[in-house]
């Protein structure tokens, strides 16, 4: 069995965003990535400060915490970071594919592997220029290849301000066969201090605003339903 190294396994509880929004999950989070966007909210699947506490764990012991938190019952599993494409996920994903589990993985599209098309549904994330990265956009063509097969292929952007709008409407230009979520960014991500529900839904309805006022009716428009309900808590 493979090593993975893994910061938290949790849940079931319910996908807060994207594609698969409400959608009862477990979540299989990963240490590690190639990014460091200004605004992350997962610091602590990413920054190496955190390594010590992230696990290296063969795929079936993974499996069985799977197994154990959702009681046996078939469901989503989503493989998150971090970066969950810098590790390898064939034999999770068949392991649960014969117990009837579905999987899901969010990933910036910056590393390609073989088993995306293994995937029930694959949510590319390329970050906008708030995130202080930039996109390399073979690299995220290599991601779309290697997906070739997978159940559902989706686009999930994060918008804060006008640039990432702008940003976002030329990404969408480039891939306009891929289904596009956007959601609005949460700048609030320390875990121990409370989001305000009203901001986030003002910028919600400032972002729902953007999209209809121009005419630009090809994305889905959603929230972070799991800063709504627990704010940055972690393992929820």
């Amino acid at each position: 069995m493979s090593q993975l190294r893994i910061a938290e396994i949790f849940g079931p509880t319910i996908q807060g965003e994207g594609a698969l929004i409400g959608e009862p999950t477990v979540f299989v989070r990963t240490g590690g990535c190639d990014y460091r966007c200004a605004w992350c909210d997962s610091l602590h699947a990413v920054d190496t400060a955190f390594r010590h506490t992230w696990a290296a764990m063969p795929t079936d012991a993974v499996w069985a915490e799977v197994l154990r938190l959702s009681k046996g019952h078939p469901l989503t599993v989503s493989l998150s970071g971090g970066n969950p494409a810098i590790q390898d996920f064939t034999q999770l994903i068949a392991l649960g594919h014969a117990h009837g589990y579905r999987f899901a993985c969010e990933t910036q599209g910056s590393i390609a592997k073989p088993w995306f098309g293994d995937l029930d549904t694959l949510v590319l994330s390329p970050k906008p220029p708030s995130s202080g990265e930039t996109v390399d956009w073979a690299a995220f063509d290599a991601c779309l290849l290697a997906a070739k097969g997978a159940g559902n292929i989706v686009m999930k952007i994060v918008i804060f301000d006008d640039a990432d709008y702008a940003w976002a409407r030329a990404a969408a230009d480039k891939y306009p066969d891929v289904p596009l979520y956007l959601q609005p960014g949460n700048l609030e991500v320390d875990p121990d201090v409370a989001v305000d529900p009203q901001l986030l839904a003002d910028k919600l309805l400032w972002l729902v605003d953007k999209t209809i006022n121009d005419s630009w009716f090809a994305p889905r428009v959603l929230p972070q339903l799991h800063v709504l309900l627990w704010g940055n808590k972690r393992g929820v």
